[in-house]
C-alpha cells in the first residue's frame, strides 16, 4: 500500500514528531507508514484522513 502521508506532512511543514503527537502514535510509526514497512490500522488511517482534512482513499493507495 501507497501512501501520501510524507507529502501531506512536508506539505503543512509538519515534523514526523509533530504529526505523531496529532493522531497519537510514536513517531517511529509515522516514518513506518512513510516508508511502507507499516500499513496503519483503520482507526489510524481515519485519525489521518481527519488530521489533512482528506479522505482514507485520497491518502492510501490500496491498489500499488
Amino acid at each position: 500500500m501507497q501512501s501520501r502521508v510524507k507529502e501531506l506532512r512536508t506539505e503543512r511543514g509538519l515534523s514526523q514528531q509533530a504529526l505523531a503527537n496529532a493522531v497519537g502514535v510514536s513517531r517511529q510509526t509515522i516514518n513506518a507508514i512513510e516508508t511502507g514497512r507499516y500499513d496503519p490500522s483503520l482507526t489510524l488511517a481515519v485519525h489521518l484522513a481527519r488530521h489533512f482534512d482528506s479522505t482514507v482513499e485520497e491518502i492510501f493507495d490500496v491498489d500499488a
